[in-house]
């Protein structure tokens, strides 16, 4: 097990926020150039209006993790720049906008990122055409998911690596897709197993978020991730675990001003996540009365969702969590150490620190 008292403050957090700087402005000029070169009938409105909504929704938010963890892999090789890892970020964050846009279909969700989900704004634009609007949504979310893939195809990178990106984004796309499906299974479910529950971070979450950018940044840099397969898709759904975790934590136990939303949608919406999962396990009689009265309905007070929050407390819920969440976050590091000596020791050390430096944010 890895050295628990790791120095996560050594977590170059300047260099991540140049990154995202850097990508903020690309991602401007990409949907810039977009709209002059992007092959629509001229006569069309609501193409170049779908753009823009797909625009506004991209470059309005995200700490753009995703980015750093891009660049970061291909610094396991080599400190140099590398052709192809502007586009890689492009494609991932595109896939992202993808995820985004669908999700807010699936979840009826108003918000993202601090404005309307795209769903809302077609809905709010035609709201005497509910299924075109509907339509256009879930249109929106398909033109997201091509542009990803279409970015690195226009890649500078070389043939092969332009060919291997694409293939890593294509199987990204279809396990989301197919966590999505597996997160919607998860809820018709009274108590998942962890087994389920891990199956969805991973799917849905580890495998576009932590593992494709890992390959892409070293696919990018010439090495070939392949050889390195079982190992890397270890640290994705570790990492993947602990942060669904962190989220299935702060949905119920988070400062609703710090995070800037409202908690307990997920017991709203009846969402069987590792927290109400946890918390359906550990409460009998009344208080188990409680909490299934206030799952799934929507209109629950504010009220309950502060009792809610009790009862989890009382049961040992949050302390379960929370030793759960840094597990899971020591096993990502230790996996990560293992890299040493066969990449550069600054890049495999980020690696090692970043599970622990994710989990102390909510500790």
């Amino acid at each position: 097990m890895t050295d628990t008292t790791l120095p996560t403050d050594q977590i170059p957090t300047e260099r991540f926020a140049a990154y995202a700087r850097r990508f903020n402005t690309r991602f401007e000029q990409y949907f810039h150039d977009l709209a002059d070169t992007f092959d629509a009938p001229s006569s069309s409105r609501f193409t170049p209006e779908c753009l823009d909504l797909l625009r506004d929704l991209s470059v309005r938010g995200g700490k753009r993790l995703r980015v750093a963890l891009i660049y970061e892999a291909a610094r396991l090789v080599t400190p140099d720049p590398v052709p192809g890892l502007e586009d890689a970020a492009l494609s991932v964050e595109l896939l992202q906008t993808h995820a985004l846009v669908h999700d807010d279909i699936i979840d009826d969700g108003p918000v993202r990122r601090g404005g309307p989900s795209t769903y809302y704004a077609y809905r709010h634009k035609f709201p005497r055409h509910p299924k075109d609007a509907l339509g256009l949504a879930l249109l929106a979310g398909d033109l997201a998911l091509a542009l990803s893939l279409q970015v690195l195809l226009d890649s500078p990178a070389a043939l092969a690596v332009r060919h291997a990106m694409v293939g890593v984004q294509t199987a990204a796309a279809s396990a989301m897709i197919v966590g999505q499906i597996t997160d919607i299974e998860r809820d018709f479910t009274d108590l998942p197993s962890e087994e389920l529950l891990h199956a969805v971070s991973d799917y849905k979450t580890a495998r576009y978020s932590i593992l494709a950018p890992l390959q892409l940044g070293l696919l990018a840099a010439g090495e070939e991730p392949a050889r390195f397969d079982a190992e890397l898709r270890r640290y994705a759904r570790l990492v993947g675990i602990y942060e669904q975790m962190r989220d299935d934590y702060l949905d119920l136990f988070g400062n609703a001003q710090t995070m800037g939303k409202t908690t307990g949608s997920d017991l709203r919406d009846g969402k069987r996540s590792y927290t109400i999962a946890a918390l359906l396990a550990a409460v009998s009689g009344p208080e188990r009365a409680v909490v299934e009265a206030a799952l799934g309905d929507p209109s629950c007070t504010p009220e309950t969702v502060p009792d809610v929050r009790e009862i989890a407390m009382s049961c040992g819920v949050e302390q379960k969590l929370r030793a759960d969440m840094r597990r899971y976050a020591e096993l990502a590091s230790a996996e990560a150490a293992g890299w040493r000596p066969r990449w550069r020791e600054e890049a495999v050390a980020l690696f090692e620190r970043l599970p622990l430096w994710s989990v102390e944010r909510v500790q």
